[in-house]
């Protein structure tokens, strides 16, 4: 269960959320549209823990954010979240199954084990065929899916995904979001999908308005 409320965030003393409210149950899966500016990418940084609230309350699972230090948020992230972001965040000196297998090792599995559980996510990208290869040498649309599968290679229990399609093509698209639709229902967990696409945002159980006034079905 992932509750939110109240949530507000202001920046330069102009408020950007406001008193925002969301109950999610496992399994659900929601995508949020909105026009720019409006918040959407703010609402998944506070809720993924990497910026605090100015007021208000999240919880996930039973574990209220407002009581975890730095260090204990960073181990909520490792073990309970996976994040897709729009700049991708892959690393250079680490190859595409590397990337992939980061979020185990930092779990602390060794590399054999990682390496399959890494390989089989790569092969529902498309992207079984470049595992030994450098970020370097992918295009946009490939290091975009090399983030989508290292966002679910730990089975997260919470799936963020901030315009996950954004770089791909309509296949590829329409690939990834069938396997994020997929893992998340699968796995019981709970997504949340930014996107100004309505064909990515159809793919979701319902999809939710941010507007100033908050969250409209």
């Amino acid at each position: 269960m992932l509750e939110i409320e109240n949530l507000s965030r202001h920046f330069n003393g102009r408020p950007v959320l406001d008193g925002l409210s969301l109950h999610l149950s496992p399994g659900e899966y929601v995508a949020i549209v909105g026009e720019s500016g409006v918040g959407k990418s703010t609402l998944l940084n506070l809720i993924a823990g990497l910026d605090r609230p100015d007021g208000g309350r999240l919880c996930l699972e039973g574990t209220d954010y407002s009581t975890l230090d730095e260090d204990a948020l960073t181990v909520l992230r490792r073990d309970r979240l996976g994040f897709v972001f729009q700049a991708f965040h892959v690393l250079p000196h680490l190859t595409v199954a590397q990337n992939v297998a980061l979020p185990l090792w930092l779990q602390g599995q060794d590399a054999r084990a990682a390496e399959a559980p890494a390989l089989r996510l790569l092969e529902a990208v498309g992207l079984g065929g470049r595992a030994a290869s450098w970020p370097r040498e992918l295009s946009g649309g490939e290091m975009q899916r090399v983030a989508i599968a290292r966002a679910l290679v730990h089975r997260p229990r919470l799936v963020l995904a901030d315009e996950p399609t954004g770089n791909l093509d309509p296949a590829n698209a329409r690939r990834v979001l069938e396997l994020l639709a997929g893992r998340i229902r699968e796995a019981g967990a709970i997504g949340i999908l930014v996107t100004h696409s309505l064909e990515a945002a159809a793919t979701a159980d319902r999809v939710l308005r941010l507007t100033s006034q908050g969250l409209q079905a």
